[in-house]
């Protein structure tokens, strides 16, 4: 079946899928790859150590998505209008993004920042790392606002079909937060490199090194994002109104209410899925955050591929093609799918490799690598779900992905997880076990959504 349809590949298209896609796979692979630098340093400072920092990414994934949601209305929106050739809509789109950033960044930078004590305790975090993961919390959140920027601002640019920006302002603002991980979180040491000695300056701030660094480097990025929007020629907010706009906040709460309210309740749901985790002791609660954090690069080309899908299914939509929405979804399907396959053959075969790279825990090694093996062999299916969202996303369709989201989240993965760990007294492989089931039950509902042709509004208008 996949040999039939690669048959079919339209050169020019793939042309420019791949011109999308790729700026973003490279700023995820970037991000990734920070992420296990940032695990790796934090890891050779022990158990509890990573634990500390691992224990509260959950609330951070809470919060950035709750802007992410909002960032995929404005998507949506933009795409839409700049398929229509309405240029003049789509930067009104862009000012009202603004407000979102104002109102957005500051709700949550006084959110977090005040319950960053308590954070730690509602994810049952064991009470000799409470204060340190406490601290690590705060710092990272005090730069709230420019990180706003950049989650919305870069979405907005994406939209336009600019991905090579955000890329470019993602590889300077990862390495900025290495280099200052290797000067803030040791101690002043001699590193010989080959045969040379020298002393490498260091700050031995350890977790709250690691937490200053990613600080600075968020502030970085927001900033660096608002400048580039600010003189962009085509898409600057300046001279915009800033004030609500109800003509582009409606349709755009629209498409962003029902994925806000997806995010909400799936990252909820990933706090108490990490919070019964947490539960289990330092061992699982460190092979979970690693196995997380080498599973996270293996989801590169499933959602490189997506934002692609969902720009040039919007830009579709907008221009009312209906036949160029159809040849979009019998490309970019088998295209995810091989990726994924291959993704998942790689992540299987190099578990134990990759967890050997962030923790010297025989326990924490062994564990982490059974449960990345066991999530590898679903890879393809979650690969499918990943790109019929992202194109329903593009069109402004929110509603059927956040029921089956939430669906899946609380009725499969958090309650049989409870079942399991809490009244059963069973280990992290059993939770991964019922994430695993939550994956294949969001891929079932995007495979009936697709069939029958949800996914595409176009289908159901007597006109195209």
């Amino acid at each position: 079946m996949l040999k039939n349809y690669f048959k079919k590949l339209n050169p020019a298209m793939i042309a420019v899928i791949w011109s999308l896609a790729w700026p973003t796979m490279l700023e995820q692979a970037m991000q990734t790859a920070v992420q296990y630098i940032d695990t790796a340093m934090v890891g050779t400072l022990g158990t509890q150590a990573t634990a500390a920092v691992g224990s509260t990414s959950t609330v951070n994934w809470l919060i950035s998505s709750s802007i992410a949601a909002m960032s995929i209305g404005f998507l949506a929106f933009i795409a839409k209008a700049r398929g229509a050739g309405d240029e003049d809509t789509a930067r009104r789109a862009v000012g009202q993004s603004v407000l979102a950033v104002l109102v957005f960044g500051s709700f949550f930078t006084v959110l977090a920042l005040s319950l960053s004590s308590y954070v730690p305790v509602w994810m049952q975090v064991d009470e000799n790392i409470r204060e340190i993961a406490s601290q690590y919390f705060f710092i990272v959140y005090i730069p709230m606002l420019p990180r706003a920027a950049s989650i919305i601002f870069g979405t907005v640019l994406r939209a336009s079909g600019d991905t090579k920006t955000p890329m470019k302002i993602g590889v300077v603002m990862n390495l900025i937060n290495v280099v200052l991980n290797f000067l803030l979180i040791y101690e002043t040491r001699v590193l010989k490199i080959f045969s040379v000695e020298f002393t490498m300056p260091g700050a031995g701030l350890g977790v709250i090194g690691a937490a200053i660094a990613s600080a600075i480097a968020f502030a970085y990025g927001g900033i660096a994002i608002t400048v580039v929007l600010w003189r962009h020629p085509s898409l600057s907010p300046k001279g915009q109104r800033i004030a609500p706009d109800m003509d582009i906040l409606k349709p755009c709460l629209k498409v962003a209410f029902p994925n806000m309210l997806q995010r909400f309740g799936t990252s909820l749901g990933f706090v108490a899925f990490a919070s019964m985790i947490n539960s289990l002791g330092d061992v699982s609660t460190a092979a979970h955050t690693i196995a997380n954090t080498v599973e996270s690069a293996f989801y590169i080309p499933g959602f490189g591929m997506q934002t692609a899908a969902a720009t040039l299914n919007g830009n579709a939509y907008g221009a009312r093609d209906k036949q160029r929405m159809h040849d979009l979804a019998n490309m970019f399907i088998p295209i995810e799918i091989a990726l994924m396959i291959i993704s998942g053959a790689s992540l299987f075969a190099l578990a134990p490799t990759l967890m050997d790279i962030f923790s010297d825990s025989p326990e924490v090694i062994s564990l982490g690598s059974t449960v990345l093996r066991m999530v590898a062999v679903s890879e393809p299916f979650y690969g499918f779900s990943i790109i019929i969202e992202g194109m329903m996303q593009g069109v402004g369709k929110t509603r059927e992905p956040f029921i089956y989201n939430i669906v899946g989240m609380w009725c499969i993965r958090i309650a049989g997880t409870f079942i399991c760990t809490q009244l059963l007294d069973l280990n992290l492989i059993s939770a991964w076990a019922c994430m695993i089931a939550h994956n294949l039950f969001i891929f079932m509902m995007f495979l009936r959504c697709y069939i029958k042709g949800k996914w595409n509004p176009l289908l159901t208008e007597k006109t195209a």
